[in-house]
């Protein structure tokens, strides 16, 4: 058996399918669902009616998306990579719904458990029979979508329970929630796990979605102020806005190194959801982006305007705008070097430890 998954490059491990695969999901879903929330939200703006059109097309096509995105992580061979567009069509589809018959969250997450089985189900079988361009895509398509209408339902209930127990409990205690969901999912943008999809997964919006917002910028923009005297403007930008992830190595030499950005999200977090009810009522795959690319704020901003469309917001205020600039950057990048200053007095951090390979 060991030897016919070695051949089959099946490896049953948690760096496969928990940060390669969860990983690559992220990207499907930035490259389908996020960047058509931001084609439709500049184009509804704009009064730009084929950017919206556009918005909806890259919406709609998700699943497919983070589906293939899987299958590319786990190494899939051409005829399974294909055929996963149906699995992840139909995983996201029916995960977006209960047992009950209502809506749900938990597509994503469905699609990250039904892809990966029935990914690895179709590279067990490929090229294994004369017949492969019938055997490989029947087994990868029939496997998936068995598991789909078998799981995909529960997994959307799950889901969608554990993420409104989480926006529950930051409404009914916002100082104590807005921590640890601060704290959690900017530990996780920082891992070589995804936050983007973890929020995604959870449906994660509202005053939780708002502490998410601010534990990913305190993680992004902390190090990339933090480390600036080692990597200057390069190591500001690329950890700034794109991702603090790149610091990992020097994380894992010397851990320290991430207590400065770990309390600062400590700090943000309740000041987002107790101070300035700070809420990412976007598109839930946002709340784990922080300031990579704006998509953070960018979510924000079509918070605002659902809210705005739905009537339950009236207008966007001036400090909707202040909470959102001290949250995502001000904040960030003053207290993190405030705290990485005392820690290289004692020692905990020395010359070289923040600097990028």
């Amino acid at each position: 058996m060991k030897e016919f998954l070695k051949r089959k490059n099946i490896e049953v491990s948690a760096k496969r399918y928990g940060i390669d695969a969860l990983g690559a999901m992220a990207q499907g879903l930035f490259a389908s669902l996020l960047i058509g929330t931001i084609f439709n939200t500049i184009g509804s703006q704009l009064g730009i009616n084929w950017l919206v059109e556009v918005g909806k097309f890259a919406s709609s096509m998700s699943g497919p998306a983070m589906a293939i995105a899987i299958g590319y992580a786990l190494q899939a061979p051409p005829l399974v990579l294909f055929s996963l567009a149906t699995v992840g069509y139909a995983a996201n589809q029916l995960g977006s719904t209960t047992l009950s018959g209502g809506s749900g969250a938990g597509g994503p997450l469905a699609v990250l458990f039904i892809a990966v089985l029935a990914a690895e189900c179709g590279k067990a079988v490929s090229k294994e029979t004369k017949v492969d361009i019938l055997v490989t895509p029947s087994v990868t398509i029939l496997i998936g979508l068995a598991l789909s209408y078998l799981l995909a339902p529960a997994i959307g209930t799950a889901a969608s329970s554990l993420g409104s127990i989480v926006m529950w409990a930051t409404d009914q205690q916002p100082f104590l929630m807005g921590i640890v969901v601060s704290v959690v999912i900017g530990m996780a943008l920082t891992l070589p796990i995804s936050s983007a999809a973890i929020c995604a997964a959870l449906g994660l919006t509202g005053l939780a979605g708002g502490a998410a917002v601010a534990g990913c910028c305190a993680q992004m923009v902390g190090f990339a102020f933090l480390s600036f005297p080692e990597n200057k403007w390069g190591g500001l930008i690329s950890q700034g806005i794109g991702t603090s992830m790149l610091q990992m190595g020097n994380i894992v030499r010397n851990p320290k190194i991430w207590i400065p950005a770990t309390l600062t999200s400590a700090i943000t977090g309740p000041i987002a959801t107790c101070l300035f009810k700070l809420q990412m009522n976007g598109s839930p795959v946002a709340s784990g982006m922080g300031t990579c690319g704006l998509v953070g704020q960018i979510g924000v901003y079509t918070g605002w305007v659902n809210d705005i469309a739905a009537g339950t917001k009236t207008a966007i205020m001036g400090t909707d705008w202040l909470a959102l600039i001290l949250i995502s950057f001000v904040l960030p990048a003053v207290l993190t070097p405030l705290f990485g200053m005392v820690l290289r007095r004692i020692g905990w951090i020395r010359e070289g430890d923040l600097t990028l390979d």
